[in-house]
C-alpha cells in the first residue's frame, strides 16, 4: 500500500488522564466496526510487527505523557495503524491540551464502505469533540487555508475560505476544518446549529446520529477530490452553511 492509497482518520478529544481506558475502547470499537480487523501487534524499532498476546494490558501500561504507541494489524502489505498523541495546549482552543487519535488504513472498497462506521467507532471511543476521515494528502489542501498571520494569503486556492488557527478558537468542540467524512459530537453539532431540517436536507441524506447524540456527516459518496467540480461545490456549500467551522465567527 502506498500512502497515496491510504485513508486517514483523526479525532480530537479531551486529554488522557493517567492510565485512561479510552485507547483500549477505541481498539475494541474499531474491531467491532470491521470484524476482519485484529489490532494485536506493535511495531519494533525497525518497523516489523510484533504480536501482543496481552494487548489491552500492554496498551494501558504503555500510556505515557498522554500518548500511546502504534498498534497495528500485523499485515505489512495492507497495514492498519493506530496511535494516540497529546496536542499541546499552545496549539489548542483555550490553551488546553487535547488527545489526538490517528488511524491509517488502505483505501480499498472494503474500507471505503466502512469509513463512516470506523470514524464513529474511533470518535465515540475517544469521547471526541470532533473528527474527520479523508484521503491521505488532504491535509496539504487544508494547510493552504490556514490564516497563520494577519498578512497571510488574501484568498486560499479554489475559492475555499480562510480558516483560523485552532489556538484562536473559542471552544474545543468547533471543528478546525471540513473533510470527506466528519464526526461532530453532540456539543459540536449544537455549536454548529446542525441539523436544521430546512437547510440540511442534502447533508442529512448522508448523515446518521450516533449513540452519544453526535453525528457522522459524509459530504460526497467517494473521498473528496477537489479536481472534481461537484466535490468542490459540495465542500464550498458546506463551508458556507457552517461559518463557525474554522473559527470564522464566534458561537
Amino acid at each position: 500500500m502506498t500512502r497515496r492509497n491510504a485513508l486517514t482518520l483523526i479525532v480530537y478529544a479531551p486529554a488522557l488522564v493517567g492510565k485512561d481506558a479510552r485507547p483500549v475502547d477505541i481498539l475494541h470499537r474499531m474491531e467491532k466496526a470491521l470484524p476482519s480487523l485484529q489490532l494485536r501487534w506493535r511495531l519494533s524499532d525497525s518497523g516489523r510487527p510484533i504480536p501482543l498476546p496481552q494487548r489491552d494490558a500492554w496498551l494501558i501500561d504503555s500510556i505515557e505523557d498522554g500518548e500511546f504507541p502504534i498498534v497495528c494489524n500485523g499485515d505489512e502489505r495492507r497495514p492498519v495503524t493506530v496511535f494516540g498523541r497529546e496536542r499541546s495546549g499552545r496549539f489548542s482552543p483555550g490553551g488546553q491540551p487535547q488527545f489526538e487519535v490517528h488511524v491509517e488504513m488502505p483505501l480499498d472498497d472494503h474500507v471505503l464502505a466502512a469509513a463512516a462506521t470506523v470514524l464513529e467507532a474511533v470518535a465515540e471511543g475517544a469521547h471526541a469533540f470532533w473528527g474527520q476521515a479523508s484521503r491521505y494528502g488532504y491535509g496539504a489542501e487544508v494547510a493552504q487555508q490556514l490564516r497563520r498571520s494577519a498578512d497571510g494569503l488574501p484568498q486560499p486556492p479554489r475559492g475555499l475560505p480562510m480558516l483560523n488557527m485552532p489556538e484562536k478558537f473559542p471552544a474545543p468542540e468547533i471543528p478546525y476544518f471540513l473533510a470527506w467524512v466528519n464526526y461532530w459530537s453532540a456539543d459540536a453539532a449544537k455549536a454548529l446549529g446542525f441539523p436544521d431540517p430546512a437547510r440540511d436536507a442534502d447533508l442529512l441524506s448522508r448523515a446518521r446520529r450516533t449513540a452519544s447524540g453526535g453525528w457522522v456527516v459524509q459530504l460526497t459518496d467517494t473521498p473528496l477530490d477537489l479536481d472534481k467540480p461537484d466535490h468542490l461545490d459540495a465542500l464550498l456549500r458546506t463551508y458556507a452553511r457552517f461559518l463557525r467551522i474554522g473559527g470564522r465567527i464566534a458561537p
